[in-house]
């Protein structure tokens, strides 16, 4: 869990729920913290649409894989970036 010790979580099995639908560690604990905070049915409806991977290009791909501190992302191909970033 986030930080080691899972004292963070707020909602823990939402977060539980969220890491076996393949969320990141982090974003499992964004999420399910903010529900907690804000209630369930707002979470969903915050924020912009950030568009589908699938559009973008792979150097816009490989700039957000730069920008998530990830590592190897510079062979990869379009379908391999998507699944890097999706998975992180």
């Amino acid at each position: 869990m986030p930080g080691g010790r899972g004292s963070n979580l707020k909602d823990k099995p939402m977060y539980e729920e969220l890491r076996k639908e393949g969320a990141s560690k982090e974003k499992a604990a964004r999420i399910s913290n903010a529900a907690a905070k804000k209630g369930r049915s707002s979470v969903g409806h915050k924020g912009g649409k950030a568009g589908d991977y699938d559009e973008w290009s792979v150097d816009r791909l490989r700039g957000k894989a730069k920008e998530l501190g990830l590592k190897g992302y510079s062979d990869k191909r379009k379908s391999q970036l998507i699944d890097m970033l999706r998975h992180h």
